[in-house]
């Protein structure tokens, strides 16, 4: 457990309890998308001037903010410029993580970050401990605007032979803004189906989705290391979301090879390109250059794991992350072997970590498989759509087969929930209304065994 749920509670110069670094996460996460949803409701936001109703301003925002792509209204046609800037911002307060913001602007202005600040940064980026935390932050800040000021560059030359250079470059920072931060909002309607065959489009914007998903602290180990061995954690990192973006390609174009309604028309080219690129969106970011509604239900069960599994932790994205899902399978070799450790690259992984692993899958099952129960009851769709939306949202993903806009009012709610949870990680809810303490001290009973299995 992360060091800031060993402290029990932080209490003001005059005794009174200051709020825990998970409910103030939970409660920053909210007032951004309150101000997103006031903001988006005003009659500027949209081309009509009638402002979105609060339930659709507030699951905007909620999808901005938490960075899911998930889309009530057209984003390119229902908003107005203005509109889709406050989308834009919210989209990157929310993948970069509003303490980032507060602290990088903090240090420009030379205030002093206290150790409450420090705690803050270290449950927002998931660190075990807070030597450096501040450095990271400075590092996230500026490594994003880099990649992203590559991305644009590189989609503003492109979309130029397309449109004029100001629209070009207006599209060109919106959608890498959205890629790198992995929302998967665009402005085209259709998100990037029509560029579906685009190796320049399709290579940058998956290069931006994977960089935005691995880990701000597993980038900086890599540039830091420049070659040398890496930690157990990048190294983790890095192999499992190779091996699942593989792994999701290849399936994808065997099971699509011939689905004329995907891959079918299209060349070998065409395939490879889109095959690859289906495979890295489910991992949170949203974009699709296929029709998502067409494809067959293996392949949309294989994008719900793959939507489940999500990011990895640190990163823009959502999921129970690909650390998690590691965790979790080493945890059963070891049972299978018969092993007393769980162990993998000659390291053994503690078990108060695979302990947290299993209450995150638990959690996160439990809460899919409610909100898809619900949905059952609120919705007029079968069950494999109603759960391929619940895993989108929770994983922040945003691939929907085409039943957001037509979500009854409280189904629109119980997906705001879901993105909300999604971004924000469950186990932060659950400190933020519990105790979150933790003691060393506690009282140790008798163990007894049951019979499992």
């Amino acid at each position: 457990m992360n060091d800031v749920f060993k402290i029990n509670n932080i209490h003001a110069v005059k005794g009174k309890k200051k709020f825990s670094p998970p409910q103030i996460l939970a409660i920053g996460y909210i007032s951004v998308i309150l101000v997103g949803t006031l903001l988006l409701s005003l009659s500027i936001a949209t081309v009509n001037g009638k402002g979105l109703s609060f339930i659709d301003a507030l699951f905007t925002a909620t999808s901005a903010t938490c960075v899911t792509g998930l889309i009530v209204v057209d984003t390119g046609s229902v908003f107005s410029v203005f509109g889709q800037i406050v989308i834009l911002l919210l989209i990157q307060i929310g993948g970069l993580g509003f303490m980032t913001f507060a602290t990088f602007f903090a240090i420009l202005l030379g205030k002093k970050i206290n150790l409450q600040d420090r705690m803050l940064l270290q449950e927002a980026y998931n660190q075990s401990s807070l030597e450096g935390i501040v450095k990271l932050a400075k590092y996230i800040f500026l490594a994003a605007f880099l990649i992203e000021a590559i991305g644009v560059i590189i989609l503003t030359i492109r979309w130029s032979f397309d449109f004029d250079v100001s629209k070009a470059f207006y599209y060109a920072l919106f959608h890498t803004v959205s890629a790198f931060n992995n929302a998967g909002f665009d402005l085209f309607g259709n998100s990037l189906m029509r560029f579906q065959s685009d190796i320049v489009i399709n290579l940058t914007v998956m290069v931006l989705i994977v960089l935005g998903g691995i880990g701000f602290s597993v980038i900086s180990e890599i540039y830091s290391k420049r070659g040398r061995k890496i930690g157990l954690h990048s190294w983790i990192v890095v192999r499992t979301t190779g091996l699942l973006i593989a792994i999701g390609a290849i399936l994808f174009f065997l099971l699509e090879f011939n689905n004329p309604d995907t891959l079918g028309n299209l060349g070998y080219q065409g395939k490879i390109l889109s095959s690859l690129f289906q495979s890295v969106t489910p991992r949170t970011a949203g974009f699709n250059t296929v029709n998502i509604s067409a494809l067959q239900d293996t392949t949309i069960f294989l994008m719900i794991v793959s939507m489940f599994i999500g990011a990895s932790p640190g990163s823009t994205g959502g999921g129970i992350k690909t650390t998690t899902f590691v965790a979790i399978m080493l945890s059963v070799f070891s049972t299978f072997r018969n092993k007393g450790q769980v162990t993998v690259r000659g390291r053994s992984i503690p078990g108060e970590v695979i302990r947290k692993a299993v209450a995150i899958v638990a959690l996160s099952v439990m809460w899919v498989v409610l909100v898809t129960g619900l949905l059952t009851i609120t919705e007029d769709a079968d069950l494999t759509t109603l759960l391929f939306e619940s895993v989108s949202a929770f994983g922040t993903v945003g691939l929907s087969l085409g039943i957001t806009s037509g979500l009854t009012f409280f189904g629109k709610i119980l997906i705001i929930l879901t993105m909300f949870i999604g971004r924000v990680g469950l186990l932060t809810i659950a400190f933020s209304i519990g105790k979150g303490n933790h003691s060393d001290n506690q009282v140790k009973y008798p163990e007894s065994k049951i019979m499992v299995g």
